[in-house]
């Protein structure tokens, strides 16, 4: 797998140059940041089977490849870590947030906060077990549903009995300080839940916010306004695994049910440009012509003031 992030001292130059904030925060202190950790759907990009030519390219081009959706909170000053979702791509996420914060690599983290039971966004665990890490207890934030799930379902239930990870109960609407600088808003989305509620995080930092929502059934589904959601925060991470209703010819998508790109920019058309550029898309499906950068969709999606997430990225928080 290429390296996806460069040297450390030019991944926080060009980040903090990127963002337009490159002095620290009040008393000397570093801000934490939030990491692009994976961009792709839950199969990640290319996907298992696939050899039409969505795919045919990443697997000829290892570094086109993408992992599943995950975003990774680092507080430098403290050392802790947190993930928002662990996917199947675990092991390699791990090290890019090691890579990021060199002098915090190797800790255990301080916690792990899954949107739902989908494979993409809890299937990472396995690898806190006895036949890999072993890990220490690593706390899980867990709805309800998904918290029995864990506890009653194999081979998850090993991971609560030999006490690898704990579970923290966490409720919709609910607020969880994560330390003094961070603290993160449930937020409950409606979803294909068959195994477990499916949430979405807001996380506020010293200074900036962000929204991370990977997964959502289509946006007139939810009694809540994404557009009054999106204007709360500085920078919102939205589901993005289809770009159009022409991406799967054959399958009924109503079966499916995302937003498409296409609808997210329609809704947010005639917001102000800085409210556009907020958004970043994420969880792109395998066939989404918008993981090719030099894409008709990928520029269209740039040209219209959004922004496709991009694995590696930082932003400070």
């Amino acid at each position: 797998m290429t390296r996806l992030l460069p040297p450390r001292h030019l991944v926080r130059l060009s980040l903090l140059l990127a963002c337009g904030l490159i002095s620290l925060s009040k008393a000397g202190a570093e801000p934490p940041r939030v990491i692009v950790l994976g961009t792709a759907q839950d199969g990640g990009y290319p996907q298992a089977g696939c050899q039409k030519s969505c795919c045919k390219r990443a697997w000829d081009a290892p570094e086109l490849r993408r992992f599943v959706s995950c975003v990774g909170i680092i507080d430098p000053d403290s050392g802790e870590r947190w993930l928002l979702d662990c996917t199947p791509d675990f092991r390699d996420q791990l090290r890019l947030i090691d890579q990021a914060e060199p002098s915090h690599a190797g800790k255990p983290l301080t916690g792990i906060f899954p949107t739902h039971a989908h494979v993409g966004h809890y299937g990472g665990l396995l690898q806190l077990g006895r036949e890999v890490m072993g890990a220490p207890g690593i706390p899980v934030y867990c709805m309800p549903r998904m918290e029995a799930f864990l506890k009653t379902n194999g081979p998850w239930d090993q991971l609560v009995t030999l006490s690898q990870i704990r579970i923290h109960p966490i409720r919709a609407g609910g607020k969880v300080q994560l330390n003094q600088r961070l603290s993160l808003i449930v937020i409950p989305v409606p979803h294909r839940d068959e195994y477990s509620e499916t949430v979405a995080f807001q996380v506020q930092g010293p200074s900036h916010s962000f929204l991370y929502l990977p997964d959502i059934d289509k946006w007139d589904r939810w009694d809540v306004s994404i557009n009054s959601v999106v204007s709360k925060v500085d920078l919102a991470f939205l589901d993005a695994t289809f770009f159009d209703d022409n991406e799967l010819p054959g399958r009924d998508m109503s079966q499916i049910p995302h937003p498409f790109i296409t609808e997210t920019m329609q809704r947010f058309k005639s917001e102000s440009e800085s409210e556009r550029s907020k958004i970043h898309f994420i969880h792109l499906n395998h066939s989404n012509p918008a993981l090719d950068p030099n894409s008709e969709a990928a520029k269209t999606i740039e040209a219209a003031g959004f922004r496709l997430a991009k694995q590696g990225q930082a932003f400070e928080l």
